[in-house]
């Protein structure tokens, strides 16, 4: 191989490399926000379900015909 081929793919790796990290942080940042969404989205969750089974324990009001 020549040199300037050599030097070629040598450049082209490094591009790809730099590539392959800077997609690799996105990932990386992505997933830390679908994990905030995903525990921000249980805790909606939990509430939901306390807050019905508050309403489940209220006293049935009487028909509005008495």
């Amino acid at each position: 191989m020549s040199q300037d081929r050599i030097t070629a793919l040598e450049e082209r790796i490094a591009h790809q490399d730099q590539t392959i990290e800077d997609l690799n942080a996105s990932i990386m940042s992505l997933w830390k926000e679908i994990e905030s969404v995903r525990r921000q989205f249980g805790k909606l969750g939990d509430q939901l379900n306390q807050i019905a089974a508050d309403v489940q324990q209220l006293p049935e009001p009487p028909p509005p015909h008495y």
